[in-house]
Order: structure tokens, then C-alpha cells, then sequence
């Protein structure tokens, strides 16, 4: 699939996969592809002591203890609610997962206010119900039910943004692990003519914005049929590098592009967050905060931004104009509000700090003003 934008995990991944598989002797759950100990391994990565013949990338950065309860959630009969502020690595995590189980991770459904109980459950198609009737071959699975039909993992994407009655029929789901369909009349002979039950393996790995709260609390009902797993925001400056390190490499191979980032510019950028992020908790008020959540995502964002621009309109090397250029331009989502706060970070830290320091930081100043200037 060289031939498509984005390759899901399953497919990016199949080499590793189909050999993790190939040498995996371990007790496998339901009908599971990898064992336990092999998604794990999949997702974090080999390590010397793993005695591999081949390394294993890592692919997710973040405790493994998250990785290891996801994966026991998943091997027992309830579901899994990945709970964080944006940007955490959330729905990576649940596309990982959903790879190294099932070798399946594009049975999503993505909760919004539109969001109906189709979505999870299914619809029909119109055409075949006027020629034939109301049958199996005229039902159109949800990504859910498909999912329930393969004993394979579903995914819920933003589940608190979908309204109440899509929730209610979750729980009904979650709970039962079957589908009724009452337009499919039971000709007695078989019980289950008109109900889709769930095959072992199936689950459901859902996502949660914790900044969400509010939209549309989950019930308790639904609350019980999941386990919570959050997703701390990463402060870790090692751990954040390796994230935007990893990603930057994969765009600069996704785009054949052949471009320097100097390792000093990614301290600048990591800093640069920081320093924001401790000025945001700092704040009074929300007016005193930008509005972005100043996440690992917006991070890789902002770099991605300077290097793509970097590439096309300047030397082919990534500067700490560019750089700078690119931070505000991304994250100064309010006018005039977090034009200002940017201001003062500029004038209060980074200018004491590029006197003090040199090296990068008076062009990642004076690109920081230039940008403020032609967006004010």
C-alpha cells in the first residue's frame, strides 16, 4: 500500500507482525493473533535482554504499565476507555492494539454530535430492500458489528462527544454482546437468524478527550462496562524528545525528504514548551493561557510545519527562524489574546534567555517578532 496517504498500523507494520507471529509460543486469548506478551512487545519495543534475532521499533512512548493494563482489559470480557487530553498518543495506542490483536485497526466509528445508533449498530441498503426485501445481504454492517461478527477489536473514537442514546445502545452491547435485528423476522429454526452475537476476541477500545467533560458525561451504566486507562499529558523532556524524534523521522521518510534537524533546534523546541506549559499553569486566568493544550501532538505539529516549509521556501536545513515562525503561527489560535501572551513570553524569557545563552536563540527571537508582527 506505498500508493495511499496513510497506511494503517496493520499494513505499516506487517513485516514485524507476521514475524512476532512466526516465533510467538505463547498462550494466545480467543482468537487473538499475538499473546499478550508479544502486543506488548510489539508496541514498546525489543530490548537486548528480549534475546530477539531482530529488533522490534518501539512505537509508543509512555509507561508500560498503561500498554500492559490495556492489553489485560482487552483479554477479558469488558472494554477499554482510553482517557486523556488531546495529543496524549491515545488513538495510536488504540491502533496499535488493535494491529497486534486482531491485524485489524480500521473497524472505527468517530463519536460527534451527528453520530446515530447506524453508526454502531447498521443500516441498509435501500436499493436491495426495494428489490429484495429486508435480508442479511441488505444490511450494512457498522464498523462494530463487523467487528462483533469477526471477533475483532472496534474502536470508538471521542465516545464522549456522541450523544446519549449512542451511548445507551453501547451499553447494551458491551453488556449483552449481541446485536438484535428486529426487521429480520425468526423463521423458528434458528434463534439466532435475527440477532448478530459477538465472536471471542471482540472488544471495544474507545477514546475519551478529558477536556471533554461535560459534552456528554458517560453514564454510570456505560462507566461500569468499561476500564479506565489515562493517559497522562508527557512532561518527561527525554521521553518527548524520542516522541518527536520518532515522528519527525517518519515524515521526513513519508515525503522523501532529505532534510537536516539539528539536534539543538529540537532543544529549542522542547524548551520552548515547557516554558509555555509552566507559564499556562501559572496563569490566572483562561484569557492568560493560549488556547491550544500544548500537547506532544502540536508539538510534532509545529516541527512538522517548519520542516515542510524549511524544505520548500528555504535553505533545506531547518533554522530557528523557521522554527520560531512555525510556533506561533500554529498555536496563536485567538486574536489578539494569545498574539499577547506570546508577546510577553518572547519579551520575558526568551530574550533574557538569548542574551545569556546565544546559540539559537536570537533567531528563534527575532522570528518569533517578525511572525507577531505580520500576524498583529
Amino acid at each position: 500500500m506505498s500508493d495511499v496517504l496513510r497506511a494503517p498500523a496493520e499494513t505499516k507494520y506487517a513485516e514485524e507482525l507476521d514475524w512476532l507471529e512466526s516465533i510467538d509460543d505463547s498462550p494466545k486469548p480467543f482468537s487473538w493473533r499475538l499473546s499478550p506478551k508479544m502486543v506488548r512487545l510489539f508496541i514498546l519495543g525489543s530490548e537486548r535482554a528480549d534475546g530477539l534475532d531482530r529488533e522490534i521499533s518501539q512505537k509508543w512512548f509512555g509507561d508500560r504499565s498503561f500498554v500492559e493494563r490495556s492489553i489485560v482489559t482487552l483479554a477479558s470480557d469488558r472494554g477499554l476507555l482510553l482517557i486523556g487530553d488531546p495529543g496524549t498518543g491515545k488513538s495510536w495506542l488504540a491502533e496499535l492494539l488493535s494491529a497486534a490483536i486482531s491485524r485489524n485497526s480500521t473497524l472505527v466509528v468517530q463519536g460527534t454530535a451527528g453520530t446515530t445508533e447506524d453508526h454502531i449498530k447498521y443500516a441498509w441498503n435501500v436499493s436491495m430492500v426495494i428489490a429484495k426485501g429486508q435480508s442479511r445481504e441488505s444490511m450494512i454492517p457498522s464498523p462494530i458489528m463487523t467487528a462483533m461478527e469477526t471477533g475483532a477489536i472496534g474502536r470508538f473514537e471521542e465516545l464522549t462527544r456522541s450523544t446519549s442514546d449512542v451511548q445507551d445502545a453501547l451499553i447494551s452491547i458491551l453488556s449483552e454482546k449481541y446485536i438484535s435485528v428486529p426487521e429480520l423476522q425468526s423463521d423458528g429454526t434458528d434463534a439466532g437468524d435475527n440477532i448478530v452475537f459477538a465472536k471471542p476476541g471482540f472488544s471495544i477500545i474507545a477514546t475519551a478527550n478529558s477536556r471533554d467533560r461535560g459534552v456528554n458525561d458517560l453514564s454510570s451504566a456505560l462507566k461500569r462496562r468499561f476500564n479506565f486507562v489515562r493517559i497522562p499529558v508527557v512532561t518527561n523532556k527525554k521521553s518527548e524528545a524520542e516522541i518527536v524524534r520518532f515522528r519527525t523521522e517518519e515524515l521526513l521518510r513519508r515525503h522523501a525528504i532529505d532534510l537536516d534537524v539539528p539536534p539543538t533546534l529540537l532543544d529549542v523546541l522542547l524548551q520552548s514548551f515547557a516554558d509555555l506549559r509552566a507559564s499556562a499553569a501559572a496563569a490566572g486566568s483562561d484569557d492568560e493561557k493560549l488556547e491550544s493544550s500544548l500537547s506532544t501532538a502540536e508539538q510534532i505539529g509545529v516541527l512538522e510545519d517548519a520542516v515542510l516549509h524549511s524544505n520548500f521556501f528555504g535553505e533545506r536545513t531547518l533554522t530557528a527562524r523557521a522554527l520560531a515562525s512555525s510556533l506561533v503561527g500554529s498555536l496563536a489560535r485567538r486574536d489578539p489574546e494569545d498574539l499577547a501572551i506570546f508577546n510577553k513570553y518572547l519579551h520575558g524569557v526568551v530574550e533574557p534567555r538569548s542574551k545569556q545563552e546565544g546559540g539559537s536563540w536570537p533567531e528563534f527571537l527575532d522570528g518569533g517578532r517578525d511572525t507577531i508582527a505580520t500576524l498583529s
